[in-house]
């Protein structure tokens, strides 16, 4: 066993061990015959190292860590009982001491104390052995997926305005989630942290899920509640930096030991926040050995990949900055950890879902690392965002003006493969809640959305809607409270959750809408440049050639008699409609089209369409002796 651990710690020096929360930490152990609970820490500039906690009445002097290789130190207790608060007491090189946290314990008492927790993993039964192997035969790319982003503790909140724990939530949620037709969950961060106005994007206990909200294994019920519905597990997680908090990896042993040691770099001049050193070979097993943790223990899909954007450029945020050693301003140190990270993701889980929150044009960020890539599966399409959150808050007078905001990302939805997202941060800081971007009265905004959310649905990429966009929340979202669902309880925002539940089992339902998400023979524009009557229409098109068609009018104006080319002869029906009357729609009438011999935009057809105004309306070919059918009826 010593040598199996001395080769263990050697690999977390060099940066390959995916498993370094097996031997740091807290772990049963048996010594001299007793069982107990081992310690281990790396703490390498430290001058002392001990255990404090419940069992030695939190005694610094009373249980003495000794060396054993690369900074890592170690101790035993026979005494020290599940359940219990400790951590470790350094001995910094000025000869100060600073209490910590454990870098690798599983468990923390929940806030305002810090401390860490003496918790073994082993023992959970899971039941989602039926998903996983279904999982494990999937082409991620090639399949639907629908996310539903959320906030834990403000999605809903008891009477008493307590948070639900994470058995509790999953008892209301699943159902929900399953009615409305989303296929994954993403939760912004659960590794705990102390600040909540920081919704958890700055992690004290990167092995620990938040306390807040219950222990390790109800956090692990849920997710296996969750696949057991069908449902996949996706977390915000947050390599890219970690907060000052004395408890945490701020100068964890008196040095700067996870952070850089260059003081113009090692810090966010915005968030204020301590930058990895993403070159320091236990900074990687640290980090990526927490990846692995999560999908292995905690059997998650899959992780969303914070501010990438900020761990591969040297001058994000900052005026003076140090160059690469090429003068350059990419972060090579960065570029490189993240393609390790995710060669280790994907090592140890195939089928695994990583997605950067990259927001500028850095190339191939999913593409393989041995084509120059970062290999990530997939990327968050922000330009997309930025650029139609922009065109729908125009008065419809004036968006003829602002077109190719409508139209530019099809220049580029095939250089990566993207997720579409309406995240949290569009809707928080004084930027208005989706509904309140949108111009007009009361009743056009309801249009306006409900049109945005259709025409998202037929652009390719993955989807992705922040909790409360489904039926409209009119207040910014706050992380203190649950959302507005008593707004259900007037006809508008019941009619539009309605409208994007329908909407969005509309598209599980036709694969010409996900099957071809990465691929340019999935999507032909019909009509792209018809500025002055703000009208697009295009194809989505499966694997198989099935096919939709999707038109939309993004003027508060009906217009008839409205041609625009078709691919092939036949009827064309229109099989959704966000006009629809049963979701605040006009109900204007629909007639099916008859495709024309008249050859128009580039196809050898055409044929005569009514617009219903401010609409996004999806139409399905049908043979003259055929009647319509669905995907699923094929």
């Amino acid at each position: 066993m010593e040598q199996n651990l001395l080769n263990a710690v050697k690999r977390f020096s060099d940066g390959d061990e995916l498993h370094a929360y097996a031997f740091l930490g807290c772990h049963k152990a048996q010594q001299d015959g007793k069982d107990g609970y081992v310690f281990r820490v790396w703490a390498p500039n430290a001058h002392g190292v001990s255990v404090t906690g419940d069992w030695n009445f939190w005694n610094e002097e009373d249980m003495p860590m000794t060396w054993v290789k690369n900074g890592v130190w170690e101790a035993f207790s026979p005494f020290a009982q599940e359940g219990q608060a400790y951590k470790f007491c350094i001995r910094r090189p000025d000869g100060s001491r600073v209490y910590k946290s454990d870098p690798y314990g599983f468990r923390m008492m929940d806030r305002p104390d810090t401390s860490s927790r003496v918790c073994t993993l082993e023992g959970y039964a899971w039941g989602d052995a039926a998903y996983r192997r279904q999982q494990g035969k999937k082409k991620l790319l090639d399949s639907p997926m629908n996310i539903y982003e959320m906030h834990f503790g403000s999605w809903k909140r008891k009477e008493d305005g307590s948070c639900f724990n994470y058995e509790e939530l999953a008892d209301e949620l699943i159902p929900y989630l399953k009615d409305m037709g989303y296929t994954h969950i993403e939760l912004m961060p659960l590794s705990e942290y102390p600040y909540d106005p920081s919704w958890g994007y700055q992690v004290t206990g990167y092995y620990a899920p938040t306390a807040r909200y219950g222990a390790p294994q109800q956090f692990m019920r849920f997710v296996d509640r969750c696949h057991q519905a069908g449902i996949g597990v996706l977390l915000d997680w947050v390599p890219a930096h970690f907060p000052k908090d004395e408890n945490g990896l701020y100068e964890f042993d008196g040095t700067c030991c996870y952070e850089l040691s260059d003081p113009m770099m090692n810090e966010h001049p915005d968030w204020t926040t301590r930058i990895f050193d993403f070159g320091k070979g236990e900074v990687q097993s640290f980090l990526i050995s927490n990846a692995v943790y999560w999908l292995e223990m905690y059997h998650v899909d899959g992780l969303r990949v914070d501010a990438v954007a900020a761990m591969l450029y040297l001058d994000y945020g900052r005026r003076e900055y140090h160059p690469n050693r090429y003068g350059g301003k990419e972060n090579l140190e960065a570029i490189a950890f993240l393609r390790k990270l995710n060669r280790a993701v994907f090592s140890v889980r195939r089928n695994a879902i990583t997605a950067a929150e990259e927001s500028t044009a850095f190339p191939m960020v999913t593409k393989p690392d041995y084509d120059g890539g970062l290999g990530f599966l997939f990327k968050w399409n922000m330009g997309w965002m930025n650029d139609m959150l922009r065109y729908m808050s125009l008065d419809p007078l004036f968006r003829k003006g602002s077109h190719n905001n409508l139209t530019f990302s099809m220049t580029y939805a095939y250089s990566e493969n993207f997720i579409l997202p309406l995240s949290h941060d569009e809707v928080v800081h004084g930027k208005c809640s989706l509904i309140n971007k949108m111009p007009g009265s009361y009743d056009e905004k309801f249009n306006n959305l409900r049109t945005f959310y259709g025409y998202m649905i037929g652009h390719p990429g993955k989807k992705l809607s922040f909790m409360g966009n489904e039926f409209a929340q009119f207040i910014e979202w706050k992380y203190d409270q649950g959302l507005d669902w008593l707004l259900l309880g007037y006809e508008r925002h019941a009619q539009m959750r309605e409208y994007v539940r329908d909407l969005n089992h509309f598209y599980l339902d036709h694969s010409s809408l996900w099957n071809n998400d990465s691929d340019w023979n999935g999507f032909k524009w019909i009509s792209a440049d018809d500025r002055d009557n703000s009208v697009v229409a295009f194809r989505r098109i499966d694997r198989r050639g099935r096919e939709l068609i999707c038109v939309c009018n993004f003027c508060p104006v009906k217009r008839e008699h409205y041609r625009l080319g078709l691919p092939k002869a036949g009827e064309y029906v229109p099989v959704f409609n966000s006009d629809d009357v049963k979701y605040g729609g006009t109900g204007t009438e629909l007639p099916n089209v008859a495709a024309e011999k008249i050859p128009m935009h580039g196809l050898p057809f055409s044929g005569e369409f009514t617009l219903a105004p401010m609409s996004a309306t999806y139409y399905q070919r049908r043979p003259a002796t055929k009647k319509t059918t669905t995907d699923k009826e094929r």
